[in-house]
């Protein structure tokens, strides 16, 4: 497919993260861009503030006269069901359809590719390499799976030659991309409702890998069983970081590369998981020839992604903090960042599970991530594109937590909850709507704690 053929392109699914960051794009090269999503949210919003028509109803009548032309490129996100009426009407007329990861494929096909890999760790990654070659100068285009606040978008720039991807396991995604260097962060079990078990995973993975010819194009962690160069914190790797302390609040370390050693690299998202995501993108960007300077200078200026680790408040008396994770591995993440930077205070964690099947799945793990904060408050199950499992609720999850200090709490009641509680430090954790709600607390906390 020719996309310098396309006038139009329509999105069924255009409010998720990664859908508007395609449309942003085909807006940006100058397409016609329009869609449909399920309810209105903050990025919808900001789309159609972009001049993008967008409706909220299934209805065939509501797509702008002007799509239904040969040269309209129709691009569905895989949580729509299969019923969807406006998904079969141009399915039924031939009409060119395509899953976004298709799309992607298309474009990198076309362009050097970074290709960002792994459970965890894709979108900070992602966003880190991408501001690095924007900020060096290259002529990228980030395709990114959160809001980066250096450019308040979730996508940078709008080069023609490089491309930086998310390479996404769900529904195995990421291979149909065209990687030309490529990571790969994390191999831990999920999505077990398309995979059915870790093996099935990894092997999805190695294959990935595999599309790297290059192996010295490949960066892996020292424990994954891949086959490429290593990076790693304070122990021997093709890329290691060491010498790592805190200095007002951000990390300062050191790097040996195979050809130099950089000291004194600053870097201010907290978190072990984090230093690996900014090692990670320095050895992408030092192995595709990024200056060094260049690299040192955008990793001290990177300000982070909206609802990874992000801070909502931060000052003396209250701290709160906001984070996408939902897998039990990122919320040891969260928990080990909240700690090294307040080991003294009480910690109290927001968490709303998403998907009745990873809850299912990994139970007794989120039961064990979790009672490791000091109080914790549970919401009912996201349940995204899923419909209900017998007996997977977040009561019985509850259940499973070995810490006294837990409570169900509905949508409702939550902001009062919060406000009502004496912890200095407050994490909302989830995948889920609570995103959506955080604009909300923060303001009742300021109001109720600072009188604003």
């Amino acid at each position: 497919m020719n996309l310098n053929q396309i006038h139009n392109v329509y999105f069924i699914g255009i409010g998720g993260i990664g859908m508007s960051a395609l449309a942003r794009y085909f807006q940006n090269i100058g397409k016609n861009v329009s869609g449909y999503d399920k309810t209105p949210t903050m990025l919808t919003n900001e789309l159609i503030a972009d001049g993008m028509h967008i409706h909220f109803e299934d209805n065939i009548s509501l797509i702008p006269n002007d799509y239904y032309v040969e040269n309209t490129l129709i691009i569905i996100t895989p949580a729509v069901p299969t019923s969807h009426s406006e998904w079969n009407y141009f399915l039924e007329r031939d009409y060119v359809v395509k899953k976004r990861a298709e799309v992607l494929g298309i474009i990198t096909k076309d362009t050097f590719c970074f290709a960002v890999a792994g459970t965890h760790g894709k979108t900070t990654t992602s966003s880190i390499l991408g501001h690095i070659l924007y900020d060096s100068g290259a002529d990228v285009t980030a395709f990114l799976g959160g809001i980066v606040e250096n450019y308040h978008s979730n996508l940078i720039g709008s080069g023609k030659t490089i491309t930086v991807v998310e390479a996404d396991e769900f529904d195995r995604s990421f291979l149909h991309l065209h990687p030309d260097i490529a990571c790969v962060t994390s191999m831990d079990a999920d999505h077990l409702d398309i995979y059915g078990d870790s093996s099935a995973i990894e092997d999805s993975f190695r294959e990935f890998a595999n599309k790297v010819e290059d192996k010295s194009k490949l960066f892996i962690p020292k424990d994954l069983p891949l086959e490429g160069l290593t990076v790693a914190i304070n122990e021997e790797a093709t890329f290691k970081a060491y010498n790592i302390r805190v200095e007002k609040s951000a990390y300062v370390f050191d790097v040996q590369t195979p050809t130099e050693t950089i000291q004194n690299i600053a870097f201010g998202l907290p978190g072990r998981h984090n230093l690996m995501n900014a090692l990670t993108a320095l050895a992408m960007a030092k192995t595709y020839g990024t200056p060094t300077d260049a690299i040192v200078k955008a990793l001290a200026s990177f300000q982070g992604v909206q609802r990874r680790f992000s801070y909502q408040i931060k000052t003396e008396d209250l701290v709160y903090i906001d984070d996408y994770a939902h897998h039990p591995t990122e919320i040891n993440a969260v928990h080990q960042a909240v700690r090294e930077l307040y080991p003294k205070e009480k910690v109290l964690a927001v968490f709303q599970p998403h998907l009745f099947s990873r809850t299912h799945d990994f139970a007794d793990d989120f039961a064990k991530s979790l009672s490791a904060f000091d109080e914790v408050i549970l919401l009912d199950i996201y349940p995204a594109r899923e419909l209900p499992m017998e007996g997977v609720t977040s009561t019985w999850l509850m259940s499973k937590m070995t810490n006294p200090n837990k409570s169900l709490v509905s949508k409702e009641n939550l902001h009062s909850t919060i406000v009502k509680n004496e912890a200095k430090i407050i994490v909302t954790i989830g995948a889920g709507d609570i995103g959506e709600m955080v604009p909300s607390i923060k303001k009742e906390l300021l109001e109720k704690r600072y009188k604003l």
